[in-house]
């Protein structure tokens, strides 16, 4: 058996929160959630405008510290919702900020429009092997309503308890 995090980002809105939930209830995973230092705006319409400025400048803002030590896991999914067609920049920081050297990184999204390059995004960023991305496709308009069907969220998560449970 694999000891697995499940380390994610979540807007105010909470999609990539539950996605990750539901994964950490079937699994018994280890959880946290990435969080800036400095808060985004609960205001779709601004943060939609500063994710934009952020992603096109690379911009890596300051985390909080996670709690954990990386190296104590074998596994860990990575949430993101999708910001301007790439991963949130709080993710990046994550991403680019740890070593993932022989662990499989499972990276997941959530997004109301289109993917972009979210997964490929993560798995450059990531330098390691991942297995098992997702997306997870909601309204559009920063709402929570999840256009994926449960039956493909539990398909997603057995798939990914069989494989840490190996």
């Amino acid at each position: 058996m694999k000891k697995m995090l499940i380390a994610y980002y979540s807007w105010s809105n909470g999609n990539t929160k539950a996605i990750a939930e539901a994964l950490q209830k079937a699994t018994g995973a280890d959880i946290i959630r990435i969080d800036t230092k400095v808060p985004y705006s609960d205001d779709y319409d601004a943060v939609v405008a500063q994710g934009k400025r952020e992603v096109e400048k690379h911009f890596r803002p300051e985390i909080r510290p996670l709690g954990v030590d990386i190296s104590d896991y074998d596994v860990i999914a990575v949430g993101t919702p999708t910001w301007w067609y790439t991963m949130a920049p709080a993710v990046l920081t994550f991403l680019s900020g740890n070593d993932f050297s022989g662990k499989t990184v499972i990276p997941f999204m959530t997004n109301a429009g289109w993917a972009g390059t979210v997964i490929k995004d993560m798995t450059k960023e990531s330098k390691t092997q991942t297995a098992f991305a997702k997306e997870f496709l909601f309204d559009s308009d920063g709402g929570s309503n999840m256009q994926t069907s449960q039956a493909e969220l539990e398909q997603w998560i057995n798939e990914v308890k069989s494989f840490v449970n190996k």
